[in-house]
């Protein structure tokens, strides 16, 4: 087993499973753009790598990731001349999931929010502890979906769970997201990673070749209705960021308020 501790994200191999740990515990594993480029930097390298058969994704600390880093994205609307974007960004690492060849197994081991919620999308096999819960706050930070999740969510949650989970800006507790279809597997907290990594090591075992050519026949149909689906988010992301609704909701996140989208 080898281990990499001075990054965003840690990594680790055993049995041909590689297991990548989202690493900022003190910010709920929130993405900035060091993670976001860390961790599309491990999976191209896992994807590259002829000892990798699954990749095990979770996080660590008390959440699995609080989606973007809101304080981030705020010096990006406020200051964008001056904003430094990483090497691949939020985009960067969504083109990486939709490609990723190999299983991805994602552990949910705490909150998921954002894209802790909507990576889900992209997970072949997905297990959560039963004391975790998720939200995507788009509608909370007047802003669209993300990651697919339009298209994604739909498909695996039909089409009343996913308006819930995508309009509402409501916690969906691990109970919840196991009856809506987003996860497959519920444990115990203490039994996750085990659990995630009993299967992981059971497709692990299996030839590489194999599992690539598998996943690989399953989603090439939906490459393309991906694809446009996160072309309609994006421009709705950038028709929405910098709006008064957009701006309200970030300045109600820097002071802890609850943000008063009545009078906008």
């Amino acid at each position: 087993m080898s281990a990499t501790t001075e990054s965003p994200i840690l990594v680790s191999d055993e049995n041909r499973v590689r297991t990548i740990t989202l690493n900022r515990p003190d910010a709920l594993n929130a993405c900035n753009e060091a993670l976001y480029d860390s961790l599309t930097e491990g999976l191209l390298a896992a994807a590259a790598d002829r000892s990798v058969a699954v990749v095990l994704l979770t996080g660590a600390g008390r959440a699995f990731c609080a989606g973007t880093d809101l304080v981030e994205m705020g010096a990006r609307v406020l200051d964008p001349d001056n904003f430094v974007d990483g090497k691949h960004g939020f985009l960067g690492l969504i083109d990486t999931l939709v490609d990723f060849p190999k299983p991805l197994v994602v552990a949910v081991n705490g909150l998921g929010l954002g894209i802790g919620a909507t990576i889900l999308g992209f997970a072949d096999l997905a297990f959560m502890s039963t004391t975790a819960k998720l939200k995507c706050p788009f509608t909370s930070l007047a802003v669209a979906p993300e990651a697919a999740s339009s298209f994604l969510f739909p498909r695996l949650l039909g089409h009343q769970a996913a308006t819930w989970m995508l309009l509402s800006s409501e916690w969906v507790s691990a109970a919840e997201a196991h009856e809506m279809g987003l996860v497959w597997k519920l444990t115990e907290p203490d039994d996750l990673l085990p659990e995630a990594r009993r299967h992981a090591e059971v497709l692990a075992a299996k030839p590489i070749s194999s599992l690539v050519a598998c996943k690989g026949v399953m989603l090439a149909p939906l490459k393309a209705e991906i694809a446009a689906a996160r072309e309609r988010e994006n421009q709705c992301f950038i028709d929405l960021l910098g709006t008064p609704e957009n701006n309200e909701a970030l300045a109600a996140f820097a002071e802890g308020r609850d943000p008063d989208f009545t009078n906008l």
